[in-house]
């Protein structure tokens, strides 16, 4: 029986469409707001909080250290979406826009080295969820979307 592996192509394609976006952005552009709360870069330094989460997840799960209790998103993250707020508006736009991006070519590539008997939802103790591509373009739409209005 093959193992549906389609999460590293989905990452893929929302990975260079992340690349795409960062590289023809200006820096104005990436200091613009998406909403009344994040600027483009703070949401892009955003992605790249959650993708550095799921790296240290796999670094674990590489060691052989089992996940514990603190290691458990909780259902609701928006206190930890708007602590991290001030110190990701605090990066410069440009390093914001390229952190992302590093960060999401790292996660994708540990991600696709990580046995997907390992990953939720096959391991359903699993914290590691292998698709980033949901998080990334649910964002990526939004800055879209953003940019989309500041041009009309």
């Amino acid at each position: 029986m093959s193992v549906d592996r389609s999460y590293v192509a989905r990452n893929t394609r929302e990975r260079e469409r992340l690349r795409a976006l960062v590289e023809r952005m200006s820096d104005d552009q990436l200091r613009g707001p998406v909403n009344q709360h994040w600027s483009v870069a703070a949401v892009l330094a955003h992605i790249a909080f959650w993708d550095a989460r799921a790296l240290v997840l796999a670094a674990k799960l590489e060691r052989g250290v089992p996940f514990s209790p603190s290691d458990v998103e909780p259902e609701d993250v928006t206190w930890i979406n708007d602590a991290t707020r001030p110190l990701i508006h605090a990066i410069p736009p440009r390093e914001a826009a390229r952190l992302a991006l590093r960060l999401a070519e790292e996660t994708d590539a540990r991600v696709a080295s990580l046995p997907p008997a390992k990953l939720w939802p096959l391991d359903p103790s699993s914290l590691i969820n292998p698709l980033r591509a949901a998080h990334r373009g649910e964002h990526l739409d939004e800055i879209e979307a953003a940019l989309g209005r500041q041009r009309a």
